[in-house]
């Protein structure tokens, strides 16, 4: 067939708009990796269930241009190696702890700094309030976007005896999910143990843990209750909130139409009430989860969240704050939320 050349210019303009979106889904689309149990849209883990939800909804938005493939239990690549592989483009997208990252990145121990947002409340409000803008711009620098804000509470599942106050800890091996949320631990006389929350069966069983500190959504998909007989709920108060956002690679972002990144956006914003209903209410059956199995479980009071404030002000949070101007920023800046 012979073109005129208004009608190869229009092609070859159309291919220029269009070459990346159609190499793309040769590819198969976006993959968004995660280390929490497979499920499906309506059944199983929250976080899973999230990136279903998300995966379909662009798809729907985008009459099937934009696609997204999801890989739950680390199938894709290991746990600690997501993050770093979005900041090189090499991972499209992931839903894991922010503080995962810091060993890499320091500020992202923002995202579990022991009672430094004690509500979804409060949470919530990091994202148009001065400390998730900070935190937003770091990530952004790294190479990383996030795409949905997801806060979660979470407590203390424990073996032999129940870890409530800050005398509990002593002699326990514990693990609290972050650096800062260790130095804490180690104040009040416990050992930490460093590991993903989907290696925390693993080593409660071996008897390498005694007690482990993680989201309420995690106790239940990993099936603590099989070995803990205490649980300190997080459905009222709690010292332990974590942010686990679903992030996407600023590189890969970038390279994607104008309007598949504002659907990509829009619907990850709106995943982010879904994400808060959903992690209060395994707050709530994680405590009736673990009664059930045969565990006590305890309510922490506002007395016993102030003594492991005051214990995290002069440890965690005086750390954090002394690891560059950045960290200090962020840190003066959640403060005013409290």
């Amino acid at each position: 067939m012979n073109l005129t050349r208004r009608q190869w210019v229009a092609a070859a303009g159309a291919a220029a708009a269009t070459g990346w979106t159609d190499a793309f889904a040769q590819t198969g689309g976006l993959k968004i990796s995660h280390q929490f149990p497979s499920g499906t849209l309506t059944e199983g883990d929250f976080r899973d269930r999230l990136c279903r939800r998300f995966a379909a909804e662009i798809d729907k938005r985008t009459s099937g241009a934009l696609k997204a493939s999801v890989y739950p239990g680390s199938s894709l690549m290991k746990t600690n190696a997501q993050f770093s592989a979005m900041r090189k483009g090499a991972l499209d997208m992931s839903l894991v702890p922010l503080s995962y990252a810091g060993g890499e990145v320091p500020e992202t121990n923002a995202g579990l700094m022991p009672a430094l947002v004690p509500s979804y409340e409060q949470g919530a409000a990091w994202k148009a309030a001065e400390a998730g803008k900070l935190l937003s711009k770091v990530l952004d620098d790294k190479g990383v976007m996030i795409v949905s804000w997801v806060w979660q509470a979470g407590g203390v599942a424990s073996r032999a005896r129940p870890l409530v106050t800050p005398d509990d800890a002593k002699g326990l091996k514990v693990r609290g999910g972050s650096r800062e949320m260790d130095m804490m631990l180690k104040q009040a006389g416990a050992s930490v143990i460093t590991l993903p929350s989907n290696e925390i069966y693993a080593a409660m069983q071996t008897g390498a843990m005694d007690a482990a500190m993680t989201s309420s959504t995690s106790f239940i998909s990993f099936k603590l209750e099989e070995l803990a007989k205490h649980l300190t709920s997080g459905r009222q108060r709690t010292y332990w909130f974590m942010l686990e956002p679903l992030m996407i690679s600023k590189e890969v972002f970038n390279r994607l139409p104008k309007a598949h990144q504002e659907v990509i956006m829009a619907v990850g914003a709106e995943m982010e009430v879904f994400a808060r209903d959903a992690a209060k209410a395994d707050d709530q059956l994680a405590a009736s989860v673990y009664a059930k199995a045969g565990a006590k479980v305890y309510d922490m009071d506002e007395a016993t969240l102030n003594k492991w404030q005051a214990i995290a002000r002069e440890t965690a949070w005086k750390d954090f704050g002394e690891k560059n101007e950045s960290c200090a920023a962020i840190l003066k800046a959640a403060q005013k939320l409290l």
